[in-house]
């Protein structure tokens, strides 16, 4: 790396002499990009955290390898990735099967909103940096195995070229690339055919009319009126619990079966996370006399209607920046 390219704050020394405080304010500016990473990666926001934290340990012991022949930035990439296929191996020896991720955890907009901008004046990257956060996409990755996830997520959402990421694992530039092919075509199983089809993001003012009357309805129980909002292959899942219903009769059979209808006392509190609006819900508690956390509704819609309902339990409300209650008038 010539002196000009070099990152200034390393100096002509690279990393050999940066005191710790130092490296950990260089490595500080790139947390919440390798957060998301190593997210995409292993699908839980609590593993990712573990997992950035195991990459900046890694790389302060190892901060003499660094021979400027990448950006530091890459650098730190390069072993969180390690990091990940490390705890996968450890963790999860098998992919998920079936259509549902039972580790998967939301990622609060708040917190991607820390990321840095994408360029506007590149409409691709844009939409690539917002698909790749939504649910559908998490899931679909799962399903992948460890390095040809590592592969389709450094290629298609970080852009590295293929010599790049067969260094990185060690690989030809042949091998990852059959794996990339792979790795879309597996991922073809599990994602909406079209751009399109996907979510239309919590932005959308049709999608907020939408949010609006699946809340109104959820707290009036309305059963009925939810079901009109649903399309026939509607999917719902609510992990860690196993199961993935089917169809929108499944999912309104199952709703009367839990006796939803007959719940009392709730409120929502529309938000988004993933890129994706959802809807916060609270349930009365009397001893409390406030109304405590209940689940949180991650919906992804298509063509005005909710093609996705994933459902997480009250754990997350925390980190995600949620009321932990509600007073009785439903404010904060």
């Amino acid at each position: 790396m010539s002196a000009d390219t070099r990152p200034k704050e390393l100096g002509e020394s690279g990393l050999g002499e940066v005191d710790e405080p130092a490296f950990s304010g260089l490595a500080e500016r790139h947390r919440r990009e390798l957060h998301v990473h190593c997210y995409r990666m292993l699908g839980s926001f609590e593993d990712a955290e573990d997992t950035v934290q195991e990459t900046f340990l890694r790389a302060w012991r190892r901060r003499e390898t660094f021979e400027g022949r990448s950006t530091f930035r890459a650098w730190l990439y390069r072993i969180a990735t390690n990091a990940c296929l490390d705890l996968l191996a450890k963790r999860r020896p098998e992919p998920a099967t079936g259509g549902e991720v039972l580790w998967l955890q939301p990622y609060p907009d708040r917190l991607l909103d820390e990321l840095p901008a994408a360029d506007a004046n590149e409409p691709e990257s844009v939409a690539v940096a917002r698909e790749t956060i939504e649910l559908a996409y998490l899931v679909a990755v799962q399903h992948l195995a460890p390095r040809p996830r590592a592969v389709l997520i450094l290629r298609d959402v970080l852009g590295w070229p293929a010599k790049d990421v067969a260094e990185l694992l060690g690989d030809s530039v042949n091998s990852v690339n059959s794996a990339l092919q792979r790795a879309r075509a597996a991922m073809r199983e599990h994602l909406p055919v079209e751009r399109q089809d996907w979510s239309g993001g919590a932005e959308d003012s049709g999608t907020r009319e939408l949010v609006r009357r699946f809340t109104d309805a959820s707290v009036a129980t309305d059963v009925g009126r939810l079901a009109d909002m649903l399309r026939d292959d509607v999917r719902c899942s609510m992990p860690p619990t196993p199961g993935l219903t089917r169809g929108r009769d499944a999912v309104v059979t199952g709703w009367v079966e839990d006796g939803f209808e007959g719940m009392q006392g709730l409120r929502g509190v529309p938000t988004s996370v993933n890129r994706q609006p959802a809807v916060a819900f609270y349930l009365w508690n009397e001893r409390e006399g406030a109304y405590l956390p209940l689940t949180l509704d991650v919906l992804r819609v298509t063509g005005g209607v909710i093609t996705e309902i994933v459902t997480f339990h009250a754990d997350r409300f925390l980190r995600l920046g949620l009321p932990e209650r509600l007073a009785a008038d439903g404010t904060e």
